[in-house]
């Protein structure tokens, strides 16, 4: 049996130190990968940490939300996730696994860069779970670009819609719902502290919700509300062969102290500890996961 998230092991052999030049279609499948990403569902295991909680996640199909509703299951949440309808495939393994762990598991299709479908998700989850205790704004939106002049106003707006508007958007519907003792979690990225060029419109985005989570924390502080982010570093999700040249994704997180990328079921400890009691006294701040690459 493959050891859990808890027991010891040399990083930087833990996962692989390469994968193959490839490219896939965007949005990206797990399936299409290789090799396939690893979201800990033979490695994680749960200890009641969140019994009884309620969650949200957007981008909840594949990668690094995969990996938090596959934890968040097993650690007794029971899981709505949202995707984008041609990412169904991947929604129905994720809701399979949380479903596997004995919890209610339920997918939503949809465009988070509508204002209206961004209200109903919340919604639906309240209705679906009897209420909402953790809201993960994962879900992103990256191209690589070869710089500003190749940047069109259309991909501009699709990434700060996705991104940012439709993070502001379902914290506005969120916050009615929640109760002292609830959690906001953001992905942001190390992309907001060394931003790469050919990311320009990304990174930026992931540098406004770093500040968006400092903000909110401080609003919804005295309602016993608790607002973080988790920042990752190279992580193997479909995103990298979906949205980058081949030949940089064959060496995607060579550059990181531990020599390789990390794996989606490498993130999904620090969304857990976020959401849990042990971390009550904990907001505004951020869980940097890189590998070791700095970030001030």
């Amino acid at each position: 049996m493959a050891p859990d998230q808890s027991t010891p092991t040399d990083p930087t052999t833990q996962h692989p130190r390469s994968q193959p030049e490839q490219s896939i279609p965007h949005p990206g499948l797990e399936g299409q990968m290789d090799p396939p990403p690893d979201y800990g569902q033979d490695t994680y295991r749960g200890s009641g940490r969140l019994t009884g909680k309620r969650a949200l996640i957007t981008g909840g199909d594949s990668g690094i939300g995969r990996a938090v509703a596959l934890a968040y299951a097993r650690e007794g949440a029971d899981v709505v996730i949202v995707h984008l309808p041609e990412e169904q495939a991947d929604a129905d393994e994720t809701v399979a696994l949380v479903e596997a762990a004995g919890r209610k598991g339920v997918s939503v299709p949809g465009d988070l860069r509508e204002e209206e479908f961004c209200r109903q998700v919340v919604q639906r989850t309240v209705d679906e779970l009897g209420g909402l205790d953790v809201l993960v704004n994962n879900a992103a939106y990256q191209m690589a670009v070869g710089g500003i002049e190749d940047l069109s106003t259309e991909q501009l707006l699709r990434t700060y819609t996705t991104n940012v508007f439709a993070t502001f958007w379902l914290c506005k519907a969120a916050v009615p719902h929640l109760q002292p003792g609830s959690s906001i979690i953001n992905t942001v990225s190390i992309q907001a502290y060394q931003p790469s060029p050919s990311l320009l419109d990304y990174a930026s985005t992931k540098a406004a919700l770093v500040n968006f989570t400092k903000n909110l924390a401080q609003e919804l502080g005295e309602k016993g509300v608790r607002v973080n982010c988790v920042a990752p570093g190279p992580i193997w999700t479909p995103l990298i062969p979906a949205t980058m040249p081949a030949e940089q994704v064959g060496s995607f997180g060579s550059e990181t102290p531990l020599g390789r990328a990390g794996q989606p079921a490498e993130l999904a400890p620090a969304y857990v500890f976020l959401a849990s009691q042990e971390s009550s006294y904990i907001t505004g701040e951020r869980i940097g996961v890189t590998g070791g690459m700095p970030m001030p």
